[in-house]
């Protein structure tokens, strides 16, 4: 298949969230695996047994730990900006009624990267700072370790540190809802 060659002066038209979450309501999108990232709707990865297996035992970890008090969201939609619309594997969010509006605020967000680790790092990271997301987890389920970005300052990561299968993560604001690294990938 040949690719369109477009005059100089063309340039691409991104969608914005709202117009996105219109498509996707009238099921545009339907048994696709998309989110918006920068107005591009970007294919998301299958999600394998070595991408689910670490996201299902956060869930079992930090869904008793934070009920009541936190909201844990799977793969569902988050409002980071006029833009972008990613589906991170988890979000830890204040708790609340998404009804009407997916939630633009979040303790923590955690992807996690068997093939994706680049762009987690590159495209999201820097959004998710940009957005004010406090702190941000890549679960690097090649390496078997945990990347967390901290130190939000002036829309950016400042630290990032690399937590290995015997440390322990803390959710940030939840000093009690924590995650030993090595149970992650089964050590």
């Amino acid at each position: 298949m040949q690719t369109a060659t477009l005059p100089a002066h063309a340039r691409p038209r991104r969608l914005r969230r709202a117009e996105y979450d219109t498509l996707a309501g009238e099921g545009f999108f339907r048994g696709e695996r998309v989110e918006l990232i920068q107005g591009i709707v970007v294919e998301m990865s299958p999600i394998g047994p070595a991408h689910a297996n670490p996201l299902d035992l956060l869930v079992e970890r930090l869904v008793p730990a934070l009920v009541r008090r936190a909201r844990v969201r799977v793969q569902q939609p988050f409002a980071l900006a006029d833009d972008s619309e990613p589906e991170p594997d988890l979000a830890i969010v204040p708790l609340g009624q998404y009804a009407e509006r997916h939630p633009d605020r979040a303790y923590l967000i955690v992807e996690i990267a068997e093939t994706s680790l680049e762009y987690d790092r590159e495209t999201k990271a820097p959004l998710y700072a940009a957005a004010g997301i406090g702190e941000y987890w890549i679960v690097d389920v090649n390496a078997r370790c945990v990347e967390v970005f901290e130190g939000l300052a002036a829309g950016q990561y400042t630290r990032i540190r690399r937590v290995e299968a015997d440390g322990e993560l803390v959710v940030p604001g939840f000093d009690d809802a924590k995650v030993r690294v090595g149970e992650l990938f089964g050590s």
